[in-house]
């Protein structure tokens, strides 16, 4: 009679240790008999392998082998902790989650690469993408609304990459990032001021420093009788508002055909009579598009972009409207017409922060606010700002 401890490196499955050999060997009767694992099911396997567990492994292995076929494997635990929001692979025996204050390595462990490249072609495939050798890399979004990006060997050199980034399972106020630290009360009214006049920002930051939860945040005080639309590349805003309608782009198919672009969405969402259009994130031409609906009447838009501070943006900006071969005088005329201001953000631990409120003024970023020995400071662009402001923080004094 076998036992639950043979064979190769043992997995745990809900805090039982089992051999992953075991875990296999009832896998593939399942397979064989294209039946789901059930407790009944893996029960009686395991009876006809000679293997006796108890009542609470039995149930574990259950969830482990759900986990396998529906899920992310040895990952779905913790795609399900509350706050991940990233979950990281780099081989079989490197494993890395973010929780918010940076990343962690974890004690999770795979039998070997060919199990890593399982799960993400497995995963891929949900997603209705290919990956494999001729297409070794893939970027989707899951069924369940996660990001997938993985990428396997040789180009991966040191074992299949797997990057799951957890959207987020709900949207917080600007009241509640006030109690978070990552505005104070002065910066709540600013920034809400800003949606009120409708004036036309982008948010810029790192990876991780909270643009989308800050543009979230601010779209929800937009006025109730407002229609956004908001164009993404996988969804991941969620604002608490009555009235949004949310496009996602599509890649490729594996022949090459059936792309749908951010830029052709920008161009779509402007015929559908927006009060405001939203680019999730500004990764590429699509700044063309939304830079011309700003300087042609759609005042509030809004989206996000990398940028390590706010007087990069400019450039930044201006380096992705030449990728569509847009001379970069052109493209910093378009900005300088139809862009208002940006709004950045830093993080240091788990601590995000609105770092900077700068404005584009005449062509030039000019700082009106920028956080400083734990306050915010007044910059040269600060009674600029209040200029463009002052009813609306009237209204909201009152």
């Amino acid at each position: 009679m076998h036992d639950a401890d043979g064979g190769s490196a043992p997995a745990a499955t809900g805090g039982v240790m089992m051999s992953t050999t075991l875990i296999n060997r009832v896998r593939h009767q399942l397979v064989l008999r294209a039946v789901d694992p059930t407790p009944a099911r893996v029960a009686a396997v395991l009876r006809e392998d000679g293997v006796v567990l108890g009542d609470d492994a039995v149930l574990a292995m259950v969830q482990t082998l759900r986990d396998e076929i529906a899920g992310a494997g040895p990952l779905e635990q913790w795609l399900r902790v509350e706050g991940v929001t990233d979950v990281l692979v780099n081989g079989a025996d490197e494993v890395w989650v973010d929780c918010g204050s940076g990343l962690t390595r974890i004690d999770v462990q795979f039998p070997d690469d060919d199990a890593v490249r399982r799960l993400a072609q497995r995963l891929a495939a949900s997603a209705g993408r290919r990956l494999d050798d001729s297409s070794p890399f893939v970027d989707a979004r899951l069924p369940d609304g996660s990001r997938l990006h993985a990428v396997l060997p040789p180009i991966a050199r040191d074992g299949t990459c797997i990057s799951l980034r957890v959207p987020r399972r709900q949207s917080f106020t600007l009241g509640e990032l006030s109690r978070s630290r990552t505005v104070d009360a002065t910066m709540v009214n600013i920034l809400r001021a800003v949606v009120r006049a409708r004036l036309s920002f982008l948010i810029s930051g790192g990876t991780g420093s909270g643009k989308t939860t800050i543009l979230s945040a601010l779209l929800a005080e937009c006025g109730s009788s407002e229609r956004l639309v908001i164009v993404e590349d996988s969804t991941e805003l969620r604002p608490d508002h009555p009235h949004v309608v949310r496009l996602e782009s599509r890649p490729a198919n594996a022949e090459g055909a059936g792309a749908v672009t951010l830029r052709d969405l920008v161009r779509q969402a402007l015929r559908m009579r927006p009060d405001r259009i939203v680019v999730g994130e500004v990764r590429g031409s699509e700044i063309l598009d939304l830079l011309s609906a700003l300087n042609t009447g759609h005042e509030g838009g809004c989206g996000t972009i990398h940028a390590n501070s706010a007087r990069d943006v400019p450039a930044r900006v201006q380096a992705l409207g030449m990728t569509a071969g847009i001379p970069g005088d052109a493209v910093h005329a378009l900005l300088a017409c139809g862009l208002d201001l940006v709004i950045h953000l830093s993080r240091a631990g788990d601590v995000r922060r609105v770092e900077t409120v700068a404005l584009f003024v005449d062509g030039v970023m000019i700082d009106a606010l920028t956080f400083q020995n734990d306050r915010y400071q007044r910059g040269p662009g600060y009674e600029h700002l209040l200029s463009r402001l002052r009813p609306e923080l009237i209204e909201l004094a009152a």
